[in-house]
C-alpha cells in the first residue's frame, strides 16, 4: 500500500480527515466521537496509489478502529470483503478505557485507486457503537497514519475539559470549573503529565490520555482540601482560536549552555482552571522530555495594592447569582450593582448573593446600603467570602448584630487581610426578624489606586529548567512578549436514509490535483444522492 496516510479523526467537530471522505447512516455526532445505532454504519472512501512502474501491487494494510470505552460489536468490511464480523471490541488499551481494534487487510482486498472501508453496528445490536477514529496504513509502517493523525491533533492545541472532583472515601463526583490549556514550546509533542500551582497555594497534578480525551489526577484546594480530579475533553481548537480573553502568555525563551544563555524560541502558555493565576507549572511530554517553570508574580495576577484610597471595583462585575429574588416586582439581584434607588428582595430570612469579577481584585472594604422600607428585612449577621473557582470559599470578613439606622443608609466595613479573588459571596445568616431579606446596593472596594501588575505591564518572567528524556537538565528562562498579538482573534444529530456526508476539515485530505479532482467528484456524487 503506497498512498497518502488515511485517517478519519472524530474526536473533534468538524472531523479531521486525510485522504478520506466519510458518509454515515443512523449515526449521532458527538463532540468527541460518532455513535452508531443498531444497523448504523460509516463508509470511508480513500485512495491507494496506482501500481509502481515495476508492476508491484499494493501490499497488505492495517486497519485500526479506535473506540472510546465500552462499545457494541462491530463489522468491518473493505471493498465488500469482511475483515471482521460481530467482533467484540476488547483490543489494545482496554484497561485505560480507550480500545483499539487492529485488523490486517490482505493486499488482494485493496485496489489501486478508490477503496471503500465500512464499519457497522450490526442489526439487532442492543448497544451504541462509538468510534473515535479510523486509520488505514501499510503493514510495513502501520503507525504511519497514527503519526500523521497525531501531528494534526497536536496542532489543535487549545484544549478544554469538563472536570469533576471526588473526596477520598466517597463515591459521588461533584462538578468543578472547566480547565483550558495550551502549551507550545516550538514542538508538537503532546503532554502526558501536567501539574500546576496557583498563587493561592492550590495545586493539581494529572495524567493525560494519549489522545487528550481526558485526564485523571488529584487536586489540593487553597483550603488544603484534597480530592481526586478528572476531566473529559469537550473542545479542541487550533491556536489561536479559544484564547481571546484568556490568561495566555507568550515568552521569548533562552536556554543555558554552560554559562552561556542562548535563544531557544518562543513559549506559549495558557492554563486556566477557574482559580488563582499560575505560580508554577511542570509538564512531561510523550517523548519523555520535562519542562518546569516558576513564574514571577503569577501569570495574569494583578498586584495587590496597599490599602489607601479605595476604588470601586463593582463596575467590573460580570455576573450575579442570588439564592432567591423577587422577579414579579423586578426586585432582583442585578439591582445591587445599580446606582438607582432600586433593591433586591429574597423570600427568606437567610440569603446569599455571588458577584463574579472580570478580573481578580483584593477587596479591602465593602459597602451595604439598606433598602427603602421594612427595617426588619435588613441583614443583621453575615459573612463576605472570596473564591477563585466558585467551589472553595474563604471568609474575608464576618459581622454580627449589625443594624442600619435609616433607609438608604450606606455603611462601610473594612477587610482586615485583603486577598485577590475573582468571586465574592455575601452570605446573610440572619436579619431583623422578617421572613424576607432585602438590600438596596452592594459595593466592593479595592485598596489604593490600580497598580501596574503583570496583567497590565506584561512584565511576567519565568525561570526553570528543561530535561530531555536521556539528557541532563539545562537552565530555562523567559521574558514576556508584550501584547496585543495579531494572531489572537477576537444533543447529537441523527440521520436516516442511504447515508449523509460527514462534515469534516478537508484541508489536508487531498495532496495532488488528480486526488483533489477525484475527491471533488466523490463529494458531488454524495451530495446528489442526499
Amino acid at each position: 500500500m503506497r498512498s497518502v496516510p488515511v485517517f478519519a479523526d472524530f474526536s473533534s467537530t468538524p472531523a479531521r480527515l486525510s485522504n478520506a471522505v466519510v458518509v454515515h447512516h443512523r449515526c449521532g455526532i458527538a463532540p468527541t466521537h460518532l455513535a452508531l445505532g443498531p444497523g448504523g454504519h460509516i463508509k470511508v472512501d480513500f485512495t491507494v496509489d496506482a501500481p509502481a512502474e515495476d508492476g508491484r501491487e499494493p501490499g497488505d494494510a492495517v486497519v485500526t478502529v479506535t473506540l472510546p470505552g465500552t462499545s457494541a460489536p462491530l463489522d468491518v468490511l473493505l471493498n465488500g470483503k469482511a475483515l471482521a464480523e460481530r467482533l467484540e471490541a476488547g483490543g489494545e488499551g482496554a484497561d485505560s478505557g480507550a480500545r483499539r481494534v487492529v485488523l490486517t487487510a490482505p493486499a488482494d482486498a485493496l485496489t489501486a485507486g478508490a477503496n471503500l472501508l465500512e464499519v457497522r453496528n450490526p442489526e439487532g445490536s442492543d448497544a451504541l457503537l462509538r468510534i473515535a477514529a479510523v486509520t488505514v496504513a501499510p503493514a510495513h509502517d502501520q503507525d504511519r497514519a497514527e503519526r500523521a493523525m497525531a501531528a494534526r491533533t497536536a496542532a489543535r492545541s487549545v484544549v478544554t475539559f469538563d472536570t469533576h472532583v471526588r473526596a477520598p472515601g466517597t463515591t459521588a463526583w461533584q462538578p468543578a470549573p472547566p480547565v483550558r490549556f495550551h502549551l507550545d514550546a516550538g514542538g508538537r509533542a503532546v503532554p502526558a503529565q501536567l501539574s500546576w500551582r496557583g498563587t493561592d497555594g492550590s495545586e493539581a497534578s494529572v495524567g493525560l490520555g494519549a489522545d487528550l480525551s481526558g485526564f485523571l489526577g488529584h487536586r489540593r484546594a487553597a483550603d488544603a482540601t484534597v480530592t481526586e480530579y478528572r476531566g473529559t475533553l469537550t473542545e479542541r481548537l487550533a491556536y489561536p482560536d479559544g484564547t481571546a480573553g484568556t490568561r495566555l502568555r507568550r515568552f521569548s525563551t533562552e536556554e543555558a549552555r554552560g554559562d552561556v544563555w542562548t535563544p531557544s524560541g518562543e513559549l506559549r502558555l495558557l492554563l486556566d482552571d477557574g482559580g488563582a493565576p499560575l505560580e508554577r507549572v511542570t509538564w512531561t511530554d510523550r517523548n519523555g522530555d520535562t519542562t518546569s517553570l516558576a513564574l514571577s508574580g503569577g501569570v495574569g495576577a494583578p498586584a495587590v495594592a496597599p490599602v489607601g484610597e479605595l476604588r470601586d471595583v463593582t463596575p467590573t462585575v460580570v455576573g450575579i447569582d442570588a439564592s432567591d429574588e423577587f422577579e414579579e416586582w423586578a426586585e432582583v439581584a442585578e439591582n445591587l450593582v445599580s446606582k438607582a434607588r432600586t433593591k433586591w428582595l429574597a423570600h427568606d430570612e437567610t440569603a446569599e448573593v455571588t458577584f463574579t469579577l472580570a478580573q481578580p481584585a483584593a477587596v479591602a472594604a465593602y459597602r451595604l446600603t439598606s433598602a427603602n422600607d421594612a427595617p426588619d428585612r435588613d441583614p443583621r449577621d453575615w459573612s463576605l467570602q472570596g473564591s477563585h473557582d466558585g467551589v472553595h470559599w474563604t471568609a474575608v470578613d464576618s459581622r454580627a448584630d449589625e443594624r442600619f439606622h435609616g433607609r438608604h443608609e450606606a455603611r462601610e466595613y473594612s477587610v482586615a487581610h485583603p486577598a485577590s479573588y475573582s468571586r465574592y459571596r455575601l452570605r446573610i445568616e440572619r436579619n431583623n426578624g422578617s421572613d424576607l431579606t432585602q438590600l438596596s446596593r452592594v459595593q466592593l472596594l479595592a485598596g489604593g489606586a490600580a497598580q501596574p501588575g503583570p496583567a497590565d505591564t506584561d512584565t511576567v518572567d519565568f525561570t526553570g529548567y528543561r530535561a530531555l528524556r536521556e539528557g541532563a537538565p539545562t537552565g530555562y528562562r523567559g521574558t514576556t512578549v508584550p501584547g496585543p498579538w495579531s494572531d489572537v482573534p477576537g444533543e447529537p444529530s441523527t440521520a436516516d436514509g442511504p447515508g449523509r456526508l460527514l462534515a469534516g476539515d478537508l484541508g489536508e485530505t487531498a495532496r495532488s490535483l488528480d486526488e483533489a479532482a477525484r475527491l471533488i467528484g466523490k463529494l458531488s456524487a454524495y451530495l446528489k444522492e442526499s
